[in-house]
């Protein structure tokens, strides 16, 4: 298997656990505590936050980005290149839709049922680029200042709290965005208010870009890198180096 394939089943496998620890903790918060909102925003939070964590820390040497606006921003520093960044979102985007509907299966549920909850207003968007742009920059910023291994903590950390301090329950993902369309469940967005959320994320990625180049102008790609484990007697080639995020 190439490594543009691992990477690419890494991102499939990694957005669909992420998809379906978002919806499936929603769905089970709304029966444990069907009349208390903030305990299952709570429930839901400590899933998802925890459920990044272990998912990073696995798949992290080979590609763990979950996250479209992520990847795009890896090609705008130059750490990717166009077909590799294609090939790692459409992988997100299939995985986040494959990882909701396990989740409505788990759960009994349809497969596919359109969401009704309508998420829209200055606010919530405004919070989406918040959370986005928070995002990246907890993500590069970890990384760029040398300590790649403690970025599954920091980010599984900060999507916890950005569960609670940003307005719209920070989203932040266009693959997760588009995934939560297909379930109506406690974690869903109706399709009508999906777009603006996704153009949101795209600007907080400008954002949190500009953050990045402007808080780390002399750090280099290099120690984005780490090599894919290999046998110890065959030492890993140029080809074999992935990219953390």
């Amino acid at each position: 298997m190439s490594v543009l394939v691992r990477r690419a089943v890494a991102e499939f496998a990694g957005t669909a656990f992420l998809v379906m620890a978002v919806v499936g903790s929603g769905v089970m918060a709304s029966r444990l505590s069907p009349n208390d909102v903030g305990l299952q925003l709570l429930q839901n939070s400590a899933a998802t936050g925890a459920a990044l964590v272990a998912l990073i820390l696995a798949l992290q040497p080979v590609s763990a980005s979950f996250n479209p606006v992520v990847t795009l921003v890896e090609r705008a520093l130059g750490i990717l290149d166009t077909p590799t960044a294609l090939a790692l979102v459409a992988a997100q985007f299939a995985g986040g839709l494959a990882g909701t509907v396990l989740a409505n299966l788990m759960f009994g549920l349809d497969a596919v049922t359109l969401s009704t909850h309508e998420r829209a207003g200055g606010g919530l968007w405004l919070g989406e680029v918040i959370a986005t742009a928070g995002l990246l920059l907890v993500i590069f910023g970890t990384i760029r200042s040398g300590r790649p291994d403690r970025v599954a903590f920091a980010v599984g950390g900060y999507i916890t709290a950005a569960y609670w301090f940003t307005s719209s329950t920070s989203f932040a993902n266009p693959a997760v965005t588009v995934a939560r369309m297909i379930t109506d469940t406690f974690a869903g967005i109706a399709p009508s208010s999906a777009p603006a959320f996704i153009l949101a994320q795209l600007v907080g990625g400008a954002v949190g870009l500009f953050l990045v180049r402007a808080l780390y102008p002399s750090v280099a790609s290099l120690p984005l890198l780490a090599p894919v484990p290999t046998p110890a007697s065959a030492p890993a080639s140029a080809s074999d180096r992935k990219v953390l995020s």
